[in-house]
Order: C-alpha cells, then sequence, then structure tokens
C-alpha cells in the first residue's frame, strides 16, 4: 500500500534561524513556525488560533535561511513530518517530538517586512525559492500509441483556439 508524508506550509518565523555543522560540515538548521488560523465561532466571534512547529533545514538551506531570515519573515516550506525520540537524561523517560524536516523553502515579502530580515541592500528577493531535494529533469513526452484494432486519434487542427469552459 502506498503512501505519502507531505506537509505544506506558509507562516512567520518566531525566532531568528540557528545553525550548526555536522562532524562532516553539513549545516544543520533549525527554525520554529507560527501558523496562524483564523475562525469564526458559533456566537460571530472572530477566533484566532496560533500553532508552532519546528522545523528542520539540512545543507545549503540552512545556510540560506541564516543569511537571509529573522525572526517575523514570513516563509513558504514544503518537507516531511518526523518522529523525534529520545530518553530523557534527568528523569530517565522516553520523550518523542513530531517536527518537519523541509525539502522546499520559499522566502515570502521583503527583508523589512514584519521588522525582520537583513538589511535591504542584504536582503533575498522576494519569493525565492530554496530547493534541498536533487533536480530531476523530466523525462521527453513519450509518443502514445495507437488504439488495439485502430488508427490513432485524429490531433486537432487548430490548438491555438481557447476552449470554452
Amino acid at each position: 500500500m502506498a503512501s505519502v508524508n507531505k506537509v505544506i506550509l506558509i507562516g512567520n518565523l518566531t525566532r531568528d534561524p540557528e545553525v550548526r555543522y555536522t562532524p562532516k560540515g553539513t549545516a544543520v538548521g533549525d527554525i520554529a513556525l507560527a501558523c496562524n488560523r483564523v475562525r469564526t465561532d458559533d456566537s460571530g466571534n472572530r477566533i484566532e488560533e496560533v500553532t508552532y512547529i519546528d522545523v528542520t533545514l539540512w545543507g545549503r538551506q540552512a545556510e540560506l535561511a541564516q543569511q537571509y531570515l529573522s525572526k517575523g519573515r514570513p516563509i513558504y516550506l514544503e518537507g516531511r513530518l518526523q518522529m523525534d525520540t529520545w530518553q530523557d537524561k534527568t528523569t530517565g523517560q522516553n520523550r518523542s517530538k513530531l517536527k518537519v524536516v523541509a525539502e522546499n523553502m520559499q522566502f515570502l515579502g521583503s527583508g523589512q517586512q514584519n521588522g525582520g530580515g537583513a538589511p535591504q541592500q542584504n536582503s533575498a528577493p522576494a519569493r525565492q525559492s530554496y530547493n534541498n531535494a536533487p533536480q530531476q529533469h523530466a523525462a521527453p513526452p513519450q509518443q502514445a500509441s495507437p488504439p488495439i484494432g485502430g488508427s490513432p486519434a485524429p490531433a486537432f487542427e487548430d490548438e491555438d483556439d481557447d476552449i470554452p469552459f
């Protein structure tokens, strides 16, 4: 059976990115994201709910986040959920935490928005995208085989016409 582990988030950073390096020199960054949800209760009152999410960035993404992002900056993330488990050193109890491991990141807004970001001359362009996954090139389109017992369907003569729907 197939499974999917995909998370898409848009939110604001709750603190500046923290970057450290593995013994092999790979950058690992931690950020925290606040995602807001506005809803209306039964009596018509507007309620804003905030969810705080811990996110881990790897490699160049972590370095770019440290260079260009700061508390308050909006960001778009795609990633996957990961469960971290460990044993508490003081109590000996097993602990766990669900977090997001980022695979794609886009900076949103300008460097001056929400009081965060680097000075304007050093800020990243709005909606800059950084993908941690290796680039995959799509295969060229395959020629469709004709239906069994017949010839291929005719192609449209004028493909520039707008379809009215």
